[in-house]
């Protein structure tokens, strides 16, 4: 098992010196038992330069665009139910094709139609994200977030960030006002009618 990180720790991923080529980002979280709508929570990432803005509307990665133009972020698809054990969404980096102007990878979860159905991640728990390697399946770290979300209907959960030539990951768990509409605009994605 990888490293265990509090909320604002960081951690260089491949500090056992072994070679790092591409990641999988699970997250996964279990809503509550509600009288209402099924929750459905959205993981996205945002590929971004040292000014923590994407580098185009492109490299927006959501289940409504499942790659960077690139193709060295992908995400596997939108659950809808968030059912069953383990991660329950999926971003995969390709470290060595993420190209020089790339700072870091943003990751962030919004409740789908939150605002509509009166839901929000005071609702949601047992939230986490980790960091895997592909060539070993062998788990580098994860962050279970247990911050009190009450009110918040989006949240940034993580980073993968360049330093020094180095892949380190930082725990954030940072609730995000306007949903993933909110996301997209705080890092410089175009958000139109």
């Amino acid at each position: 098992m990888g490293v265990s990180l509090a909320k604002g720790q960081n951690v260089v991923l491949n500090q056992d010196g072994t070679p790092l080529a591409d990641v999988t980002v699970g997250l996964g979280w279990d809503a509550r038992s509600t009288d209402g709508a099924d929750f459905d929570l959205d993981a996205s990432a945002l590929v971004c330069g040292p000014d923590m803005k994407v580098l185009s509307n492109g490299h927006f990665v959501f289940y409504n665009c499942l790659a960077s133009p690139d193709g060295a972020v992908r995400h596997t698809g939108d659950n809808l139910t968030g059912e069953g054990e383990g991660d329950d969404e999926q971003i995969l980096v390709d470290l060595d094709r993420l190209g020089g102007r790339v700072s870091q990878v943003v990751f962030a979860v919004s409740i789908h139609d939150a605002e509509r159905r009166g839901q929000d991640f005071g609702q949601v728990e047992e939230a986490f994200i980790r960091v895997v390697d592909n060539l070993t399946g062998r788990e580098m770290c994860r962050y279970e977030l247990s911050c009190d979300a009450a009110g918040e209907t989006a949240m940034v959960f993580g980073a993968l960030y360049r330093r020094t030539g180095e892949w380190k990951f930082r725990a954030i768990g940072r609730g995000c006002e306007g949903g993933l509409a909110g996301i997209a605009a705080e890092h410089g994605v175009a958000v139109g009618p």
